[in-house]
């Protein structure tokens, strides 16, 4: 083939462009920079943890691959983290695993009154569940990188309660479908408050009992406007930090061991981390005057029926994945 003069000019340029190019494409792939979106502040020990996690990841990597936290929603609101990154919009993102319930009920296993009330128990059920959990995100082209739970549920009240009977017709607090669920199955009032408005709702009686966590009560100085913390340990919600599946196989095989070496020791220490938020925020509240108590036999026996009439409702809804994690977590309980 014959090249003309005048097309020399041209092809050194076409040929010095493609130099470039290629330079800058490895360039790109020796350091690759995610961005990945937390709903939570900095000062939540999610937040912290998995600050820590990406530091491990890119220590780990000498750099190769950089983690950009956005915590607080600043880049991406919470309830459009799993599609954003389902899409491919950013990489990988945090959150609760029980938003995604209406997906698919298997998602909130862990919200389920009472089937887990304890760490030990939440982490046995955890256990019994990720595999299954897992595949259904990778239909999606998710990976699953690991859960971190936060602090266990409990009963917040201007008086003690003493058996479920207390509980009666007293005005409590709905902020979901569960919440609500378990205020009729105790006979008392759902009412739907905002958190903002929590205060004056407990000081006007509108509200007279709420379900959240020792964290929170700290976080919003429930000695302002109520007395009484029940430690009940209804449930342990989880949050989860997901990855595009396609995002993960364009790593380097030892970034993407990295990635999940980093991710097992994310998930133990942020166990860790739970339990102590729980310890530290249980003993702020006392030191602010509330008491805390654990259930009475009578309260734990509703509890428990409750839980049971609860969790027969919700295998209804998850229907043979239900059925396979319910059965897994009952035989590694035995």
């Amino acid at each position: 083939m014959t090249v003309s003069h005048s097309r020399l000019p041209y092809l050194a340029t076409a040929a010095a462009l493609g130099v470039s190019l290629t330079a800058m494409t490895g360039t790109s792939q020796a350091a690759t920079e995610w961005d990945m979106p937390t709903p939570y502040g900095d000062r939540t020990f999610h937040t912290v943890n998995i600050r820590e996690f990406t530091e491990d990841v890119r220590e780990a990597t000498d750099g190769e691959l950089d983690i950009t936290v956005h915590s607080n929603g600043s880049l991406i609101g919470h309830a459009e983290i799993k599609n954003s990154v389902r899409r491919g919009i950013v990489p990988m993102g945090e959150v609760i695993m029980s938003r995604l319930a209406n997906e698919n009920p298997i998602f909130e296993v862990d919200s389920v009154p009472y089937l887990a009330a304890s760490y030990e128990e939440a982490w046995t059920l955890w256990e019994a569940s990720r595999e299954i959990i897992a595949e259904e995100l990778q239909k999606q082209g998710l990976r699953l990188l690991f859960t971190v739970p936060w602090p266990p549920q409990g009963i917040y009240t201007n008086q003690a309660i003493e058996s479920g009977d207390d509980l009666k017709n007293l005005s409590m607090r709905a902020y979901n479908t569960a919440s609500e669920r378990i205020a009729q199955l105790v006979g008392a009032v759902p009412t739907q408050v905002e958190v903002p408005d929590i205060p004056t709702a407990f000081s006007t009686g509108r509200v007279e009992a709420m379900i959240t966590s020792p964290a929170t009560g700290a976080d919003t100085k429930a000695w302002d406007y109520l007395n009484h913390f029940n430690h009940a340990q209804l449930w342990l919600p989880k949050n989860m930090i997901i990855v595009s599946e396609k995002a993960f196989s364009r790593l380097p095989e030892a970034s993407q061991q990295a990635l999940l070496e980093a991710a097992a020791e994310a998930e133990t220490r942020g166990w860790e981390m739970s339990r102590q938020e729980t310890d530290d925020a249980i003993a702020v509240l006392e030191e602010n005057g509330i008491t805390v108590t654990e259930p009475s036999e009578a309260l734990a026996e509703t509890l428990k029926e409750v839980g049971d009439t609860m969790t027969e409702e919700w295998v209804e809804r998850a229907g043979e994945q239900g059925q396979m994690i319910l059965d897994a977590y009952r035989s590694a309980r035995e």
